[in-house]
């Protein structure tokens, strides 16, 4: 199977599938005025739109890598909104980690793979 390139620019795709696999690159909230429960919801809302691009949903997530700015400040209002969205019975493997992002006003990023149906 090829690898297949959604979304790209000179430096980056968003989406890449390759042999029944779905790789995100870092998704990120619109409103980066907004606090850390509303960049969540907007940055799950991106990886939504994403997985239904290359053909999957988030039924399949097979691992999330989930970036904060400061994990003590934002883990609980970022993971509030994270069970939410889960669907019940979905465990992909998850890492939450703390991180300098790439803009200071970014407080939550998502990195994820998923299966193809």
């Amino acid at each position: 199977m090829a690898i297949q390139r959604q979304l790209t620019n000179d430096r980056m795709s968003q989406v890449v599938v390759h042999n029944g696999t779905v790789y995100l690159a870092g998704q990120v909230g619109d409103d980066m005025s907004a606090g850390v429960e509303q960049q969540t919801r907007e940055a799950l809302a991106n990886v939504e739109r994403l997985l239904d691009l290359a053909g999957t949903d988030k039924q399949r997530l097979l691992s999330v890598t989930i970036y904060l700015k400061d994990i003590d400040a934002h883990f609980a209002g970022m993971n509030a909104i994270w069970d939410k969205w889960l669907p019940k019975g979905v465990a992909p493997a998850r890492a939450t980690v703390e991180a300098k992002l790439c803009e200071p006003q970014i407080l939550v990023e998502l990195s994820v793979v998923a299966a193809l149906p």
